[in-house]
């Protein structure tokens, strides 16, 4: 190889440091609504979406958890994203979906069900196109949100489900309400 053929394929791009904005730069966010608000979260955690069907209800758990199903033998326990958040709990209609997630540290990972109205799209947005929680507006807990974002004229919060489904924070809410 030549030395003109090794530098070919950096040259090619105006940006600096021999690298353009491209679509590899953009992460896959899979979109989904609760009522009027659009939600987001990292494609790379979904493992799948399933409609909502029959749950059983686990007694003495807290109110966001609706109940557990049986997917392909293993429970998995579905969280009600609403009541999560603090607001009256979900009602089911034709669209409401339950997405089937991996959550918590690597080597420990959980699977969840989140219950949402209803999943729209998976759409490619790059981390510039992202900004920092506000401050103050939002109906939840700003530790909880990743950031926003713009796409077409419609804001959407991208979730931190890290935190905001975080297993032992959801565990210790359950025992506070217990010891009540």
């Amino acid at each position: 190889m030549t030395h003109h053929q090794a530098a070919a394929p950096a040259s090619h791009t105006g940006a600096p440091y021999g690298r353009s904005a491209t679509k590899e730069d953009s992460l896959q966010y899979l979109t989904f609504s609760l009522g009027d608000e659009v939600f987001a979260m990292d494609i790379r955690s979904v493992r799948e979406i399933i409609q909502h069907g029959a749950m059983t209800v686990v007694p003495l758990m807290p109110e966001f958890v609706r109940g557990v199903i049986n997917l392909r033998g293993a429970v998995v326990p579905v969280i009600d994203l609403q009541s999560r958040f603090g607001r009256p709990k979900a009602q089911p209609g034709k669209k409401t979906c339950v997405i089937i997630f991996d959550v918590g540290p690597e080597g420990d990972r959980v699977e969840l069900g989140l219950l949402v109205d209803a999943v729209s799209e998976v759409v490619d947005i790059s981390p510039s196109q992202i900004e920092p929680p506000p401050a103050f507006g939002t109906s939840i807990a700003r530790e909880y949100i990743h950031g926003l974002c713009k796409v077409g004229d419609e804001f959407i919060v991208i979730l931190e489900p890290e935190r905001a489904l975080n297993i032992d924070d959801m565990a210790a809410l359950a025992a506070q309400g217990h010891a009540a």
